[in-house]
This record gives C-alpha cells, sequence and structure tokens, in this order.
C-alpha cells in the first residue's frame, strides 16, 4: 500500500530503535518559523515562501527567559529561514548581552534578499556562527535541489561573509552542510570536506571552518517524493541497515532541546515537523523544567535510525570523523 512507508515512520510505538535518555541540556535549538524564500526537494520543515508561520515577541521573550534560567550557554537558531522572522536580530542582541553564544542556520540566498542587505555585517557584529547550507560544491547539484540560480547566489554570499571575516580560522565561524542530493547516505565528513575547501578556494576564492554531512531524513518533502519514487521502503531499509548502535551516544537530541515556533518543546526538529511532543504531551516552554528533563527518555521513531546510520547525522555533522 503506497502509504504504509509513511505510517510506519510517524507511529512511535511500532518502532524499534533503541531506547535513549537525555543527558544534560546544553543547546536550545529554536525553530524561528517556517517562512522561507526557498522551497529545497530535501526540507524537513516543508518551508517555503507561502508558508506564513512566524514566532511573535511574546514567545521569543519566554525563549530569552528559559535561557537565563536553565543556564543554556548554545542557542541555535533555524526555520525556515530564521532572519525572515521580524524580531531574529532583537533575539540575537538579548542572547549576546546575556553571554550566548548564537548559531545561526543560514540558507546563503536570503542574505541577498530585498531588505536583508544589512544582515551579513549583523551577524559579523554580534559574533554570530553561520551554519550555511550548500548542498554540493556543483552547480547542477545544488540547483536541481535548491532552484535555478541558488548556487550562484550561494557563492556571492559565501564572498561576502569572507570578506567580512568570516570562515578565516578566526572568531567568526562559518560552516558548510552538505546533504546527498537523493536517497543515498553521506560520504565521508573528512575526505568531502577536503574537496569543498579545494573546488571553493580553486574557483571562487571561497575559505570556511568545517563541513557538516547531514542525511536526508525521511520525513515531509522528502519523504514524499521518495513515496512517489516507489523508493521510501527501500531508503528506510538502507538506514536500517547500516544502523550503528556507536552513534546514539552522540545523539544531538541527547543535549538539545527543540522548541517549535508557538514555543512548544520537542526532542529533535524532526520531532516536531512529526508532532512527537516532549513526554507525550503538548508542553510550552515557559511551563519545562530543564531540571527535570536530564535522565528522560526521548521520543524516538524509525525516522531516528537517519542519525544513526553510517557515520551518523546531526546539527554538527557526522557523528564519526
Amino acid at each position: 500500500m503506497a502509504t504504509s512507508g509513511l505510517q510506519r515512520i510517524d507511529i512511535e510505538s511500532a518502532s524499534d530503535f533503541p531506547g535513549i535518555r537525555r543527558s544534560r541540556l546544553e543547546t536550545l535549538q529554536v525553530n524561528l518559523g517556517y517562512r522561507c524564500n526557498l522551497a529545497c526537494t530535501h526540507c524537513h520543515v516543508d518551508a517555503g515562501p507561502k508558508r506564513s508561520e512566524n514566532m511573535d515577541r511574546a514567545t521569543v521573550e519566554a525563549v530569552l527567559v528559559f535561557l537565563l534560567r536553565a543556564d543554556i550557554k548554545t542557542l541555535d537558531l533555524t526555520g525556515g529561514a530564521p532572519e525572515m522572522n521580524p524580531h531574529f536580530q532583537d533575539l540575537i542582541l538579548s542572547a549576546r548581552r546575556l553571554g550566548i553564544h548564537v548559531i545561526d542556520r543560514c540558507n546563503l540566498t536570503i542574505l541577498e534578499e530585498p531588505g536583508y542587505e544589512d544582515l551579513a555585517g549583523f551577524l559579523a557584529s554580534q559574533r554570530v556562527e553561520i551554519t550555511a547550507s550548500l548542498p554540493c560544491y556543483l552547480e547542477d547539484n545544488v540547483d536541481k535541489q535548491r532552484g535555478k540560480g541558488v548556487f550562484d547566489a550561494s557563492i556571492r554570499a559565501l564572498q561576502t561573509l569572507n570578506q567580512l571575516g568570516y570562515g578565516k580560522a578566526g572568531a567568526l565561524k562559518l560552516n558548510l552542510v552538505f546533504n546527498p542530493l537523493g536517497a543515498t547516505l553521506p560520504p565521508p565528513q573528512t575526505e568531502l570536506e577536503s574537496a569543498y575547501k579545494t573546488h571553493l578556494w580553486d574557483n571562487f576564492g571561497i575559505t570556511f571552518d568545517r563541513l557538516f554531512t547531514l542525511t536526508n531524513m525521511p520525513i515531509k518533502r522528502f519523504a514524499h517524493s521518495l513515496e512517489r519514487e516507489g523508493r521510501l521502503e527501500d531508503y528506510m531499509s538502507l538506514l536500517r541497515q547500516h544502523h550503528d548502535p556507536d552513534n546514539l551516544e552522540g545523539l544531538m537530541c541527547r543535549t538539545t532541546l527543540n522548541v517549535d515556533w508557538q514555543g512548544y518543546v520537542y526532542d529533535c526538529d524532526f520531532n516536531q515537523i512529526l508532532g512527537l511532543d516532549l513526554g507525550g504531551r503538548r508542553i510550552h516552554l515557559s511551563e519545562t523544567d530543564p531540571v527535570l528533563l536530564e535522565g528522560s527518555p526521548i521520543r524516538v521513531g524509525d525516522h531516528c535510525f537517519g542519525c544513526t546510520a553510517g557515520q551518523g547525522s546531526s546539527c554538527g555533522g557526522a557523528l564519526k570523523r
């Protein structure tokens, strides 16, 4: 039956993924909304220009209160394009005043959008770490996955960031993110990073700090495309066959709490999109006790095999390097 793969992925109780528990909370990952200037084929949140979900000011304030209350050192901002949230800069300014390290998960092309001309300079002034999507160093592959003209715009954005001091092994960190074009596992991260650095420097004079390889998650837009092609079951089998239990210890969900645009909490961004609430019930960040999180069970499903397959996958790249 055509929908069986999606049903199996979405139903937590049907999964045989190993049970895991949280350790000490270190990072708050905040999804500021699903609005984006791009609509990439691999996007697990179905972000795009027509989405209107955006975190409001009251929820931003709740985020700041929780950061202070939980003594969190890293704020990881994602979307959509997080920069399109009207409170994006105010949130960063407030977090930096608290001494919190901020990561912006940037699609690069937003830096060229009208009204965002000063964004790169702002990020540099606040010492925001940029983790930027560049799913390949070849134009055809990037444009096929992200849209025509995205590669050229991304190259120009990276050159601008380099001019501001990003990616030069200093305080302004610039990381790039690779994910496969289709239903395959990423190649070894260290080798691919070397290839990226060589190609981008030789052809465009671009430097960056690190490359993160991510596995495409079998949910939402990517899962639907696999289902249409009749390849969803095969992809799930691939992830299961390459499951490595040694990756369980390093999973980012053990030290990260995810927050959606309305302020509700989840173990990870993928659980957010699948509606797998933290602890099995819908709870707001303002009602969350960070002390009680440590040692609590993490909600898992078949999609979790995407994080443990092969070299492992997290927002910080491969778990094995």
